[in-house]
């Protein structure tokens, strides 16, 4: 159940109450593809990072290890020792990333593994077992992801079709919820929008798929290429034809700036692999703007990477000692600037909620962009 605390213009503030436990939102979700954050982070560090959500991907733990040998062994939440909520994706971007690998018909897609080849069906009522037995908090409906250049003809039909596929995949995830067996018989359902940067299929695929009453709302198919105006006006165009009493998720967004638009303009759920991805590159986030480790000025700079962060990157190390590790290619190196930027967006969104609720949001947004663009140091 959703739970609409307050409202700064269209930021909201709400709660997300599930069977393993409340999500305050605007939340980041720490991404954890094959249940795990890249960068050695464990579980037991993504509770010291004030972490509220892992997201999961159903392909690829269908790939590996295989989500029968994860239901074997008790669930996602036990197989990663998690006991916070999980949302899993439900493997349709696949569809998108993986076009070269791929066949889309009626009745589901036709995938060849990026690892060994092997041809894999996946259809709504698949990804619906699959993400049964992993157990997850939140299981994403199967869709297509069209590319943000498509002929409008084709994404059209597209979206007819994940209309299609969202009917069969409530269906089904509503059978399998009944099944004395099933290991979480409160398995949330949220369906996704897609249109590409068409405003009006945008629009009337959100009217459509807003009747059928689910746990919450995506909007998918964005960060994939347009800009970063395109996305926002998207977002827009789509934002008031969903439910106001349900979550609304952007799917795979993104840097800070990004978030703190799509909040500005009612979003509540996010989620990317921009923080450890960067991370592991030695890109960290600061209040001012991203700071590249590798650069030769933090030779000898015996300060944290942020002055006042309370990550336990920046309590105990200095940015002479991470850049050390990162050219030495040291593990470490990629561990210690990933927990920072989780820990950093996390923190964000406390502060988001914070703001919200107190009627200071637009002062917030303002604030923060513009600390942001000191960046480049």
């Amino acid at each position: 159940m959703y739970k609409l605390i307050h409202k700064d213009g269209q930021a909201k503030r709400g709660e997300l109450h599930t069977v393993h436990g409340v999500i305050q939102t605007p939340v980041f979700m720490n991404v954890a593809t094959v249940a795990a954050i890249k960068g050695a982070v464990s579980t037991e560090d993504l509770l010291g990072l004030n972490t509220q959500v892992a997201l999961s991907n159903t392909y690829h733990l269908h790939v590996r290890p295989g989500d029968e040998v994860i239901r074997k062994l008790g669930g996602l939440h036990k197989f990663m020792v998690w006991d916070r909520p999980i949302l899993t994706d439900s493997g349709g971007f696949q569809v998108f990333s993986l076009a070269k690998l791929r066949k889309i018909r009626e009745e589901g897609v036709e995938f060849q593994s990026h690892i060994d080849g092997h041809k894999i069906f996946m259809g709504p009522e698949e990804s619906m077992r699959i993400q049964s037995n992993l157990g997850s908090t939140i299981a994403m409906a199967f869709d297509e992801c069209p590319s943000s250049t498509a002929e409008r003809a084709y994404v059209q039909d597209s979206v007819d079709r994940t209309t299609r596929w969202l009917e069969r995949c409530r269906t089904e995830m509503k059978r399998l919820n009944g099944l004395e067996d099933t290991l979480n018989p409160k398995q949330m359902l949220f369906g996704i929008t897609q249109g590409a940067i068409y405003e009006d299929i945008r629009m009337e695929h959100a009217k459509r798929i807003a009747e059928m009453d689910l746990d919450g709302y995506a909007i998918g198919g964005l960060a994939v290429g347009e800009t970063h105006d395109e996305m926002y006006r998207i977002i827009e165009a789509t934002v008031p034809y969903l439910p106001q009493d349900k979550p609304t998720y952007l799917m795979g967004v993104g840097t800070p700036a990004n978030i703190l638009e799509a909040v500005e303009r009612g979003v509540d759920f996010f989620d990317c692999v921009y923080p450890s991805r960067n991370g592991r590159h030695g890109h960290v986030y600061t209040n001012k703007g991203k700071m590249n480790m590798f650069n030769a000025k933090y030779e000898l700079d015996s300060d944290p990477i942020e002055e006042g962060c309370g990550c336990p990157t920046c309590r105990r190390y200095s940015r002479a000692y991470i850049r050390h590790l990162l050219k030495a290619k040291e593990m470490l190196g990629m561990r210690l600037c990933v927990l920072h930027n989780l820990y950093f967006y996390n923190t964000m969104m406390e502060e988001v909620r914070k703001a919200i609720e107190e009627d200071r949001f637009q002062e917030y947004k303002k604030m923060r962009l513009e600390g942001f663009e000191q960046s480049s140091r």
